[in-house]
């Protein structure tokens, strides 16, 4: 199978569409003094992510893929992400959108709770139509 490493280090990674189709998250590293979190998943204060703006907190951000072909049983689509929940009462959401739907299914999501540290999660799709996450 493919399989390729997504960072945020000269510009998106190859699974997201430009930045300025993303609004309300910024590429910044943990040296942007924006408060925390101030180093990537490995510890490395100058490697990049994504975060929300300022004036995205009090709100809703999406960050949508591009669209990705569709799955078989020999090739599932395997998604690993790291995130960083800070003081913040949302919610992080997993979404799936199939090409022939306009809702997006919840396939995964994490609230509230005050953690102020690194997690990874990995997610499992399997599509038979030509989607979005």
């Amino acid at each position: 199978g493919s399989s390729y490493k997504c960072d945020f280090e000269t510009d998106l990674c190859k699974a997201l569409p430009e930045l300025n189709l993303q609004p309300g998250w910024i590429r910044r590293n943990g040296l942007s003094s924006m408060g925390p979190p101030y180093s990537d998943h490995n510890g490395n204060d100058s490697a990049y992510f994504l975060s929300l703006s300022s004036e995205t907190r009090s709100s809703s951000a999406t960050l949508r893929t591009n669209v990705f072909l569709p799955t078989n049983e020999e090739h599932l689509c395997q998604i690993t992400f790291h995130y960083w929940i800070s003081e913040m009462n949302g919610t992080l959401m997993v979404g799936l959108r199939k090409h022939s739907e306009d809702t997006i299914t919840s396939i995964w999501q994490v609230s509230g709770e005050l953690q102020n540290q690194w997690k990874a999660n990995t997610i499992i799709i399997s599509s038979t139509e030509k989607y979005e996450v």
